[in-house]
């Protein structure tokens, strides 16, 4: 080979020179990095790991949480003190709607087991366990070590709840849950095929395993485990377990103290950790080797002009390909030589990000379709929260309708309206954060008196003020403060606020609301001298499923959306709103700027009707709805109004009633078994007896298209459960003056 080759002034002298000085440097750090490397996926796979257990404790903790809240609002039903029978029916209804759990029942202070869902041979007593005992001492929710059920014959953990009464423990309630069932809330959790899941009591005995769970229930862990089990690290640690497996393992506290004692135990093979990391590293190195490669070839062809003339052709095409234009190709002839390589390799980067563009194009589609699957859900969600509290609220007004003259029965029932409105609310946040995040929220703007919309608020909020006994002053001026937006909408962000002001506040609390013209501005303050909050918190306050600390006094629960939706909202109407607190338990200031309008202030909003019936015809009146409990209730209501009611659960059989009894009203369920009820609705108007009846749905869907829906499937009127009685109250009044 000719020595003038090498020359430092030929283009391919220079090109293998600069080459060799640029990838020097590189070929030390590639080995050095390589390095590195291993290390890093060695502390990656740590942080990890322990990310996955702690997202297996939390999914454990989540399925006790929901059993605290079935036992918490067991503890207040009356019927768990009464009538061992009627008592052992209530626990068998629950247990019928809880899948997870095998049985529900009451201890009473003796340890005798007076009421339960699975009936059991003679008297059992649970007075020696120490889950029952702890409940008593304790007086909180408790979650047993493993328990093997001595009626049921299962492996289970047993949840357990004082009811006190007068200030005193009357008894405990207890749910079962199947430990095959708290396995299955670690099911979502991805392990690796040599990984191992284990979740153990305080006493380190077993009650949850991945892989093979059933032969491990009731056993201890492994020595040690419960050595690791006894002080938990911080972060994962490396153990030989009894199979000669070395695995790195993660330890996770199953939610807070007061929620149970328990720990997930992850554990990943560290061979497998280890194979990745070298895995990683070869393949660095092979790549570093085919670049030297790569690049000394370039180089010593490069001098050419042919060949720099190609590659500047290939540099047109792939600045043409940078610039979006995909479908762009060389045009070269594929040979067995460098430029080729690089050609073709240009060619099949284009052709990648074709593909890379469908595919994000598909992502997009996919995305959308998860969405409107998140949307679809979020409605069923909201359905079935609703379907319960139906035949709550109807029951609560049919108490209160027909004990009114019973102090302790209206109180009661308006205690039942007061929850069942509160989780009315909750339910319709969250679908008014979905609504609202996919910008699908409408404002019916006109020109309102800010000062209607805070009354209007205050009335809604008032009883929650009332019943912590809190001072609330209002400082409103008394000229018109007028604002364009939607009256709905602003009450909607006012009612948050002086509920959120009212949840952080204590009893006898002082909160204030003060309004004032700023220039062209309206500033509404709402002020309490509640809990406070940090200067982090004031920051995130408005982000979704933000709260503050709850605190023992803090009985109003919530989703952390109230706040959010009050930042969207306020933002639709062109405002702005703020959080201030001067630290914790110094209180908190939430101030609301919106737009000074112009323009005559349009009339405030007609009250709503009360919740009692005027004299009326009664009506015949057809109730169909597959739920046994809120068919009853609603019936149970409108008998007490002086109506005429017929039900029915079975879209066939209200067909049959209809023919026979010509309901001047019918109330359709949208979800029965056999058809729909847009389908029913859709027979009924083409039976004589029913073909100018008042058809009303009654449905869990709240949603804008399911209204629509059923408004073109024939329905005169659309209500969402738990129905608004006073809108019921108006619309049966209005109907009952027609004669029948």
């Amino acid at each position: 080979m000719p020595m003038n080759v090498f020359r430092l002034n030929s283009l391919r002298g220079r090109l293998i020179l600069l080459v060799a000085l640029a990838i020097t440097p590189m070929a030390a750090m590639t080995v050095l990095t390589g390095v590195r490397e291993r290390e890093h996926a060695i502390e990656v796979a740590r942080e990890n790991l322990q990310r996955v257990a702690n997202l297996a404790a939390a999914n454990e903790a989540q399925s006790l949480e929901g059993a605290r809240q079935i036992l918490r609002d067991l503890s207040s039903v009356p019927d768990v003190l009464g009538d061992q029978r009627d008592c052992s029916v209530l626990m068998s209804d629950i247990l019928s709607k809880n899948l997870d759990y095998v049985n529900f029942g009451l201890i009473r202070l003796n340890g005798d087991v007076t009421c339960s869902a699975v009936a059991s041979i003679g008297m059992v007593n649970l007075g020696d366990r120490a889950h029952f005992q702890r409940a008593i001492s304790e007086r909180r929710f408790v979650a047993s070590n493993y328990v093997f059920g001595r009626v049921i014959g299962k492996h289970t953990i047993n949840l357990t709840y004082p009811v006190i009464k007068k200030g005193e423990v009357v008894g405990v309630l207890f749910a079962a849950m199947d430990l095959t069932e708290l396995d299955k809330f670690v099911l979502d959790v991805q392990l690796s095929p040599g990984a191992v899941l284990w979740t153990a009591d305080s006493q380190g005995t077993i009650i949850s395993r991945r892989p093979d769970p059933g032969p491990w229930f009731g056993k201890k862990l492994p020595a040690p485990l419960q050595k690791g089990l006894l002080h938990p690290p911080k972060t994962p640690i490396l153990i030989a377990d009894d199979d000669g497996v070395e695995r790195m393992y993660a330890f996770a506290r199953v939610g807070r103290h007061e929620v149970s004692d328990y720990t997930v135990m992850i554990g990943i093979p560290q061979e497998e950790i280890v194979a990745a990391a070298q895995r990683d590293q070869l393949i660095a190195t092979i790549g570093l080797a085919a670049t030297v490669t790569l690049a000394l070839l370039a180089a010593w062809f490069g001098g050419d002009v042919l060949i720099v003339r190609r590659v500047q052709a290939l540099a047109r095409t792939a600045n043409r390909i940078a610039s979006g234009s995909l479908d762009t190709r060389t045009g070269m002839q594929y040979e067995n030589e460098e430029i080729s390589d690089l050609a073709r390799s240009l060619d099949d980067m284009a052709l990648a990000l074709q593909k890379k563009e469908w595919e994000r194009d598909a992502a997009a589609a996919s995305l959308q379709a998860a969405d409107k699957r998140k949307d679809e859900f979020l409605a069923m969600l909201a359905h079935e929260l609703r379907n319960p509290l139906a035949p709550i609220s109807s029951g609560a007004q049919v108490l209160k309708m027909a004990h009114g003259d019973n102090p302790s029965v209206a109180r009661t029932a308006d205690i039942i309206s007061r929850q069942v409105e509160h989780m009315t609310r909750l339910i319709d946040d969250l679908l008014d954060v979905s609504r609202v995040t996919r910008g699908l929220v409408k404002l019916n703007r006109q020109v309102l008196d800010l000062r209607h919309v805070v009354e209007d608020a205050v009335e809604q909020t008032y009883p929650l003020f009332k019943s912590k006994r809190q001072q609330l002053n209002l400082d409103l001026p008394d000229e018109a403060q007028a604002v364009s937006g939607d009256h709905k909408r602003l009450v909607q962000v006012v009612a948050n606020l002086l509920n959120n002001a009212a949840k952080y506040t204590p009893e006898h609390g002082q909160i204030e609301v003060r309004l004032r013209r700023d220039g062209e501005r309206v500033r509404l303050l709402v002020e309490d001298d509640g809990i406070g909050m940090t200067r982090e918190l004031c920051g995130r306050v408005f982000e979704l499923f933000t709260q503050g600390e709850r605190t023992s006094d803090r009985s109003q629960g919530g989703l952390g959306l109230g706040l959010a939706l009050v930042r969207t909202l306020v933002l639709l109407h062109g405002g702005s709103v703020r959080a201030e607190s001067a630290g914790p338990d110094r209180g908190s200031q939430f101030t609301i700027e919106l737009p000074a309008a112009q323009g005559e202030v349009a009339p405030g909003l007609d009250q709503p009707a009360e919740h009692s019936l005027p004299p009326q015809h009664g009506l015949r009146c057809l109730v169909v709805d597959d739920n046994v409990d809120a068919a009853q209730t609603l019936a149970l209501f409108l008998e007490a109004a002086g109506h005429r009611v017929f039900i029915a659960h079975r879209a066939t059989e209200a067909i049959e009633l209809a023919r026979a009894t010509a309901p001047q009203i019918c109330f359709l369920d949208i979800g029965l078994p056999d058809i729909d009820g847009y389908q029913l609705a859709e027979h009924l108007r083409q039976l004589p007896q029913t073909g100018r009846c008042q058809l009303i749905a009654v449905t869990g869907y709240g949603r804008k298209e399911d209204q629509d829906r059923a408004l073109a499937a024939g329905f005169d009127h659309y209500f969402v459960k738990p129905l608004d009685t006073s809108k019921l109250v108006h619309l049966l009044g209005v109907m009952a003056g027609e004669p029948a």
